[in-house]
């Protein structure tokens, strides 16, 4: 897989060292149902068939996954990652062994239905912000080893990337403020910090009421205030004393049902974590023809 692939800030992430990982521990000493019933020359065919609504991810992925389990299998795409989808479309068809196909089938659908879930749900909470300046950006809340392909597919949904992990970003939230001592001193420990480092990360700090915001604001120093669980009354009150000096990132309690009111206060970004660790996989399916 080219690096054009994959979103700039998702290189880190191996591709290819995932697809020889899922597929040593689905596989074992091997795919022995498939080994005793097909013959290990037989040819076959089969098309990916879209069974639900909703926004398509992982295509790209499930070419890799093909090619890894045998570079002779042949894949022809009809819908790309990122195109809105409806039941009964063919997504793409693989033909090729038989018993290659089998031994491919489940870790392409896994993979797809979860990223295509998360894309289809993205997409959505996107449309309801139309018309605001609100970004909808992913969390750290994701599924261990897979989470690459879960920020790739809030991408594709047409989302946007909070920081990937523990290293691209300071993210000072309620539990180091209180083991820092106090807003105050966790910000300038965090300052101090990248200077004797000599890094270059943006600093994050959570706020969890107006007084903390005031605190951060007397300090400065930042260059985004989380507004953690605040009600929309509060969350105006915050723009309005920020003023615009700061980058600003509502989260905790946001839902499709109030989404759009947050995002019209004017709130630069709304993470929500659901886009990763509370989705349904889209309904997908690899047919034989």
């Amino acid at each position: 897989m080219s690096k054009k692939l994959i979103p700039e800030r998702l290189y880190h992430f191996d591709v290819h060292q995932f697809i020889a990982s899922a597929l040593a521990e689905d596989t074992g000493d091997g795919d022995h149902t498939s080994l005793a019933c097909i013959p290990a020359s037989a040819k076959g065919k089969a098309r990916l068939l879209v069974k639900e609504n909703g926004v398509l991810a992982g295509v790209e992925l499930a070419i890799e996954i093909f090619k890894a389990v045998d570079p002779a299998l042949k894949t022809k795409v009809f819908i790309k990652d990122g195109s809105a989808i409806k039941t009964g479309d063919v997504v793409l068809t693989v033909e090729g062994k038989s018993q290659s196909i089998l031994l491919a089938e489940r870790l392409v659908l896994n993979c797809m239905q979860r990223m295509s879930g998360i894309a289809t749900k993205t997409n959505y909470l996107v449309s309801l912000c139309k018309g605001t300046k609100t970004k909808v950006i992913d969390t750290r809340k994701t599924t261990p080893n897979f989470r690459g392909l879960e920020k790739w597919a809030v991408i594709l949904g047409g989302g946007a990337n909070h920081r990937i992990g523990l290293y691209d970003m300071i993210l000072i939230k309620d539990n180091h403020i209180d083991y820092a001592g106090g807003i105050p001193q966790a910000i300038a420990a965090a300052n101090n910090y990248l200077k004797a480092k000599k890094k270059k990360l943006k600093i994050e700090i959570e706020t969890r009421n107006l007084e903390e915001v005031k605190q951060v604001l007397s300090v400065g120093k930042v260059n985004r205030i989380m507004l953690d669980n605040f009600s929309i009354a509060d969350l105006k009150k915050a723009l309005k004393l920020i003023g615009g000096k700061y980058e600003t990132e509502a989260s905790g309690g946001i839902t499709e049902k109030n989404i759009a009111a947050y995002a019209r206060c004017g709130v630069d970004f709304i993470s929500v974590g659901a886009l990763t660790h509370h989705i349904k996989s889209l309904d997908l399916s690899l047919k034989a023809i």
